[in-house]
C-alpha cells in the first residue's frame, strides 16, 4: 500500500514492502533447504519450492506474531513447519536447520535491496541519457553563473547540465559497487557456522559449512562473505550510496527550484494533469517534482545515519536492539530512493529550458559578469574588452563538457 504521507511512494512498487520481504525470506529458506539436500544432510524428498508450496502468507498476521520473538523469522519458521507437516514432512523437519533468524532476515533484506538498487540504476540510465542530451544541446547557450546566490561570471546551461551529470555518474559508480558487494549472511547462532558443521558430522554430508554457505549464495545470485552479524559494512555502504544518489538529485532539484522562480524563469518542469496545482490559488504551477526530489535528499542522510549508529553499537556476536533498528530505515531509504530516481528521470526528460530568458539576463548583466576578466586584464596593463561579450570569457567550458560526456558514454555499458 502506498504511503499516504510520502506522495509518490507508489513509484516504488513492492520494493522492500512487508509482503516482498516475506517472499524474500521464503526464497532464502528455499535456497538453504536445497543446499542441505544437495550435500546429503537432508533427504531428497525435502527439496521443494517453499514459495509455491506454502501458498499465501499474511504479512500483517506475521507482523503481529513477530513481537513474541522480536523478529518475523521466528513466526515464519513456525508457520512453514506447520503448513508442511502433513504434506511434506521431510521438508518440515529440515527447513531452517543450521540457520539463525538474523541469517534469514539479513539475506532477505539484501535480496530486496539488490532489486531496489537495480530499479534505481535503471532510472539513472534514463537520467544520464537526458543529461547528456541537455549538456550537448545547450553547451553554447549562455547564462549567468551564480556563486553565493549572486551573479559571478558567464557560463552556459550545457555546463550546468554537465555538472549535474557528473554528480549522477559518481552516484551510479558507487551504487554499482555497493550493489555488487551485497553478500549472503550465513553464520548460524554466533557467526561460527557451528550448526551446519554439526549437521554435516551427524549426517555424513559432504563438504564443509563454508561450502554450504557458498552453495546457498550461488543459488541466490549473491557473493559469499564471512558472517557479518556485527560487521554491518554491506548495509552502511549501500545506504551511503543511496544517499549519494539522493544528494546528486537534490542538487538538480535545488537548481530547478531556484531557476523556476517567476522572477528568474529560466527552467520549468514538465507539465501533466493536475501537476503543481494549488488547493486555493488557480494561477500556480508549483515545481512539485523538484519539491519531492528535494524532500528525499533532505531525508536520506538521517536514515543512513541510523544505520551507522546501529553499526557502531553492535555488541557481542549478535546485537541486542541495534540490529532491529536497521530494518525500517533500510526499507524507507530504499523505497524513497526508487521514488526519487523515477521522479528525477521524469524531471530531466521533460525539463523546459528557456534559453531566451537566460540570454536576456546575461545581456542585462554583461558588465558585471565580466568584472573578473577586466580585473585580470589590469594586472598586465592590457586594455579591457569594450564590447562586453561574455562569449570571450567561458574558459574551458567546451572541454569540460566533452570530458563528462565522454565519461558517460564510456561507462554506459558498465556491468551492474
Amino acid at each position: 500500500m502506498p504511503a499516504l504521507l510520502w506522495p509518490g511512494d507508489d513509484r516504488a512498487g513492492e520494493h522492500l514492502s512487508d509482503s516482498a520481504t516475506v517472499r524474500a525470506m521464503v526464497q532464502v529458506e528455499t535456497a538453504w533447504l536445497a543446499t542441505l539436500v544437495e550435500v546429503g544432510i537432508a533427504p531428497r524428498g525435502a527439496a521443494i519450492d517453499l514459495g509455491r508450496t506454502l501458498g499465501a502468507i499474511d504479512a500483517e498476521a506475521l507482523a503481529v506474531a513477530s513481537e513474541a520473538g522480536g523478529n518475523p523469522v521466528i513466526p515464519l519458521v513456525t508457520l512453514m513447519r506447520g503448513r508442511l507437516a502433513d504434506t511434506h514432512p521431510k521438508a518440515a523437519q529440515w527447513v531452517h536447520r543450521g540457520l539463525t533468524s538474523q541469517d534469514v532476515l539479513d539475506t532477505a533484506l539484501v535480496l530486496g535491496l539488490r532489486d531496489a538498487t537495480d530499479a534505481v540504476l535503471a532510472k539513472i540510465d534514463i537520467q544520464i541519457e537526458a543529461l547528456v542530451a541537455l549538456a550537448d544541446r545547450h553547451r553554447s547557450d549562455l547564462m549567468a553563473g551564480r556563486t553565493l546566490t549572486q551573479h559571478a561570471v558567464p557560463v552556459t546551461f550545457g555546463l550546468t547540465a554537465a555538472y549535474w551529470l557528473h554528480g549522477v555518474l559518481e552516484a551510479r559508480a558507487d551504487l554499482r559497487d555497493a550493489r555488487n558487494r551485497l553478500p549472503i549472511q550465513i553464520g548460524s547462532a554466533a557467526g561460527t557456522l557451528a550448526a551446519p558443521t554439526e549437521l554435516l558430522r551427524l549426517t555424513g554430508g559432504h563438504g564443509d559449512a563454508i561450502a554450504l554457505a557458498r552453495n546457498a549464495a550461488t543459488r541466490l545470485g549473491l557473493p559469499w562473505s564471512p558472517p557479518w552479524h556485527t560487521v554491518r559494512a554491506p548495509l552502511t555502504r549501500l545506504a551511503d550510496a543511496l544517499t549519494r544518489a539522493s544528494d546528486a538529485w537534490g542538487h538538480i532539484a535545488a537548481d530547478v527550484l531556484v531557476r523556476a522562480r517567476p522572477e528568474i524563469a529560466e527552467l520549468a518542469e514538465p507539465t501533466g494533469p493536475g501537476r503543481g496545482s494549488s488547493s486555493t490559488m488557480p494561477h500556480k504551477a508549483n515545481p512539485v517534482l523538484s519539491v519531492l526530489i528535494r524532500r528525499a535528499a533532505l531525508t536520506a542522510p538521517n536514515l543512513a545515519a541510523q544505520l551507522h549508529l546501529a553499526a557502531a553499537t553492535t555488541v557481542d556476536e549478535r546485537p541486542d536492539g541495534a540490529w532491529h533498528t536497521e530494518w525500517t530505515p533500510l526499507a524507507e531509504l530504499a523505497r524513497h530512493t526508487v521514488t526519487a530516481a523515477d521522479q528525477t528521470a521524469e524531471l530531466l526528460t521533460g525539463l523546459h529550458v528557456d534559453t531566451g530568458r537566460m540570454a536576456r539576463t546575461v545581456q542585462a548583466s554583461a558588465s558585471a559578469l565580466l568584472a573578473e576578466q577586466h580585473s585580470l586584464s589590469r594586472l598586465v596593463d592590457e586594455p579591457p574588452e569594450t564590447d562586453f561579450d561574455p562569449n570571450h570569457y567561458l574558459g574551458s567550458i567546451d572541454a569540460l563538457i566533452d570530458d563528462m560526456l565522454e565519461r558517460a558514454r564510456t561507462h554506459a555499458g558498465g556491468q551492474r
